[in-house]
């Protein structure tokens, strides 16, 4: 999960001009004032990608027994494979917006709105989660999770909170980003460094403990852990603010998903590794119990889990930005309501409102629903809705390489180019498949919903562009 740190600005349209103080410049034209190198990129991508999904991830995927690290190497190599293609995309098409851009040139306003769609849900049910992931650690300091609706009004303040940090203001929602940055990668280091030194093997539990396949194992616990690369796309999303981006967004792009993928690599082995599987299975805040095993006590776990709730707050406010940003650009090229793209103090405040309304009415819902794994089914359907925008911009990439088109296509890297593209449509189709019926049914229904608001759109943009009668 990601967004921590630098917030990515919306996409503008191409052809528009900004008319105020606020609007972002138009991409790809040389008009940013601040523009930012390969080690800001890079460091934009592993800490959006590291965000607050980390801190619960291994008691999610523990239910699958050690295989699931098998899962982490294979959700690497897609994860790779798919950054490389949002680097060759973003090197024909350096404009800010990622998958929303390289859909809508590709296929057009329906492909686009699909992409920007699909991505807003994801945004909002993953607020949904984190709250739910945020709500395990408040349990360790304040006892929440004794009752559904009492662990179920702690996640509501906890998605309200940053809300109302948006609504104050961009410039407090970079303040509690500041903060929550630096108390995230403390506990999250003190454990995947730290407990290495403390790594018991008897702690592992059965390498498959689903009673499934093994393919069935790693395609399940994949489809969890893909909420942990959402961010990948980072720095295609900015490539307008990134120095010199044929080049930069895809090395960028690169380094900074494998370097979070060695973070959570060695964050997940270390908590196997100090906590017993049995009692990690049912942990809410695994991490502390990680803490607590290596140092004794209670002090240890209560600082990290003070320290993950902070950090898991602030990623919650840098994803409410966020999620407001993506239909405000959509906004602005008429395929969202016009109401997105209002703007107060530098915050899309309809965006926010919406967003927060949404994932807290999603929330209510699975509480209410009885699930007893509320954070790992809005987990699945992120994964469900993420693919639909990494999918299309793969398509995007599949179509540019087998149209033939001149000035789109590098011959030669044609070859490889076209493997790499295969490896992320297929990475994301079997991401779908993992997600598991639950999931796919619940994001249908919301992308379909999408298909509904298109077509109001789409009616009143051709009424709108129709010659008055004289």
């Amino acid at each position: 999960m990601h967004v921590t740190g630098t917030v990515p600005p919306p996409a503008p349209d191409p052809r528009e001009t900004p008319a105020a103080p606020d609007s972002a410049p138009a991409s790809g034209n040389g008009g940013h004032a601040r523009r930012f190198g390969l080690p800001v990129a890079t460091a934009l991508v592993m800490g959006n990608i590291i965000g607050g999904g980390i801190f619960l991830l291994p008691a999610s995927v523990a239910p699958f027994g050690t295989i699931s690290l098998l899962a982490f190497g294979v959700l690497t190599v897609g994860a790779i494979a798919l950054a490389l293609v949002f680097g060759r995309l973003a090197a024909r098409d350096p404009r800010t917006g990622g998958p929303y851009v390289y859909a809508r040139e590709a296929f057009g306003d329906f492909a686009g709105f699909l992409a920007a769609w699909a991505y807003w849900i994801t945004t909002w049910v993953s607020n949904a989660a984190l709250a739910v992931a945020a709500v395990g650690y408040l349990d360790v300091l304040i006892p929440v999770n004794d009752h559904r609706w009492t662990a179920c009004l702690a996640a509501l303040v906890i998605q309200w909170l940053p809300a109302l940090a948006n609504f104050a203001g961009s410039r407090y929602v970079g303040a509690v980003q500041l903060v929550s940055t630096v108390l995230k990668f403390a506990p999250l280091l003190l454990v995947a460094v730290g407990g290495l030194f403390f790594f018991d093997p008897d702690n592992l539990g059965p390498f498959n403990a689903s009673g499934g396949s093994g393919i069935g194992a790693v395609s399940a616990a994949a489809a969890i852990l893909l909420f942990s690369y959402l961010g990948v796309e980072s720095a295609a999303v900015s490539a307008g603010e990134v120095e010199d981006p044929r080049r930069t967004v895809g090395r960028a792009t690169v380094i900074g998903t494998a370097g979070a993928a060695l973070v959570y690599l060695l964050g997940t082995l270390s908590v196997f590794g100090t906590v017993a599987h049995d009692r990690l299975v049912d942990s809410g805040a695994p991490f502390s119990d990680a803490v607590n095993a290596m140092f004794g006590g209670a002090w240890g776990g209560w600082a990290v889990a003070l320290a993950a709730l902070v950090s898991m707050t602030g990623c919650l406010n840098g994803w409410t930005l966020l999620s407001a940003q993506t239909p405000y650009a959509a906004a602005k090229d008429g395929l969202f309501p016009a109401a997105f793209a209002r703007r107060r103090r530098g915050v899309p405040t309809v965006g926010v409102g919406v967003t927060v309304v949404l994932a807290s009415l999603l929330t209510v819902y699975n509480y209410t629903s009885g699930s007893a794994k509320v954070f790992e089914v809005l987990v699945l359907v992120t994964t469900f809705t993420a693919t639909v925008p990494y999918l299309l911009a793969t398509a995007a990439q599949i179509f540019h390489l087998v149209s033939g088109r001149g000035d789109k296509v590098d011959r030669a890297r044609l070859v490889r180019d076209g493997v790499i593209a295969a490896v992320a449509a297929a990475f994301s189709l079997w991401l779908v498949a993992g997600a598991g019926y639950a999931a796919v049914y619940q994001g249908v229904l919301f992308l379909f919903a999408g298909v509904l608001v298109y077509a109001v759109m789409a009616a009143r943009r051709q009424r709108a562009q129709k010659p008055t009668a004289p």
